[in-house]
């Protein structure tokens, strides 16, 4: 076992599922977990651990972990859908691949739960998905990553691919809506209503923030990658994006430090520093996109040195234990009686920075097995 495994193997001892140990945001608010996507995150990643490894102990933490919160009838422990929030979309992907692992009827019913949600998810004029009740019309980049992937792979499976069209439309208005041309990137957030505080003329939040981006990037390669044989028009526009994408950021890694910055077209200004969740999400959007063959294969060596200049910078070992910082707690824009949040340089550059929280340990996770999953050499190297 590496340095990387023994990490997580302390992280999943001292984590259960009412008090995980890479939710920090639960831990400095001192409530008992619930469900979240945060907590998906990192369930991803170490199915993704155990589909690449074939340790059991990997799904075995996951299943102990969801059988927690799903009940019998397919309800779930702290969901509740008249939130609307499309961040509880998110963990509904695990559920997939522990139904079919396990049999366990629940599950699958559990995934009807949280389809039933997006059913009567409210939408935007325009047919995007409102991010939450209380932002109401407003479109993040983050709720892409939240709901779409759990969305595409539930209508693969389940419904026939009838929701590819509500799919394909709600990217094709990210594209259109909230793509600045001035610095190639997406803004963190567009309010349909135009009535946000921190909306421009165009409707559109101030700047760019890298972990958004993050969400998007992962999203597009994660839904195209869920997406039938015989649909190759919404294929085709899914990678249009990614490619466009993939290319615009490349300006924005940092030569010195190797990864992208928190608010990432603005590298050196005062405040401002290299983040991990952001850069390590952009890394396995350029690995698992070559790996497809979404992106370019030149990308993958790209995202191999985002994912070790992470290593160098931010995994430390403190008393025999490995711990990784760099990692933005949370941002986001309002509502309206949080001002703070007004989507400024100064607002990002102002949230704590922590360790270990799964938001940026989980997309290192995932493309850390992407580089196992291509045999690099270099995971060989002293990080790992």
């Amino acid at each position: 076992m590496n340095n990387i495994e023994r990490y997580v193997e302390r992280i999943m001892a001292e984590s259960t599922p009412d008090r995980p140990l890479w939710n920090i945001e639960k831990i400095r608010e001192g409530k008992i977990n619930g469900w979240n996507y945060i907590d998906g995150c990192m369930m991803l990643a170490l199915l993704n651990l155990y589909r690449i490894t074939g340790q059991e102990r990997y799904f075995t933490f996951v299943e102990n972990f969801l059988d927690y919160y799903v009940f019998e009838d397919g309800s779930i422990r702290g969901f509740r859908e008249e939130d609307y929030n499309l961040d509880n979309i998110c963990e509904g992907r695990a559920l997939f691949d522990v139904y079919h692992h396990s049999g366990k009827e629940k599950y699958r019913l559990g995934m009807e739960t949280v389809r039933g949600q997006l059913k009567r998810q409210p939408r935007t004029y325009e047919g995007n998905f409102w991010h939450k009740a209380i932002y109401p019309h407003q479109v993040w980049l983050d709720g892409l990553y939240m709901a779409q992937v759990f969305y595409a792979r539930y209508t693969t499976e389940f419904e026939n691919c009838a929701g590819y069209d509500d799919i394909r439309r709600q990217f094709a208005t990210v594209r259109r809506r909230m793509y600045d041309p001035d610095t190639g990137l997406y803004r963190h957030g567009y309010d349909a209503s135009g009535k946000a505080f921190w909306a421009g003329e165009n409707g559109c939040s101030q700047n760019p923030w890298l972990r958004s981006l993050g969400w998007f990037s992962a999203a597009l390669v994660d839904v195209t990658a869920e997406l039938a044989p015989g649909h190759e028009d919404f294929q085709e526009e899914m990678v249009s994006i990614a490619r466009e994408l993939a290319g615009n950021l490349l300006p924005y890694i940092d030569l010195d430090s190797g990864m992208l910055w928190q608010v990432p077209n603005q590298i050196g200004r005062e405040g401002n520093y290299p983040e991990t969740s952001g850069s390590a999400m952009v890394a396995y959007f350029y690995l698992k996109g070559a790996r497809l063959g979404i992106l370019d294969a030149s990308y993958a060596p790209r995202g191999a040195a985002i994912f070790h200049s992470i290593c160098r910078r931010y995994l430390k070992e403190t008393d025999g234990k490995l711990n990784l910082g760099g990692i933005c707690l949370v941002a986001g824009l309002g509502p309206e009686n949080n001002r703070r949040r007004d989507g400024t340089y100064e607002y990002y550059i102002s949230e704590p920075v922590v360790e270990n929280d799964a938001k940026g340990l989980a997309p290192f996770l995932m493309c850390y097995t992407e580089l196992l999953l291509s045999n690099e050499e270099e995971l060989q190297n002293e990080h790992v």
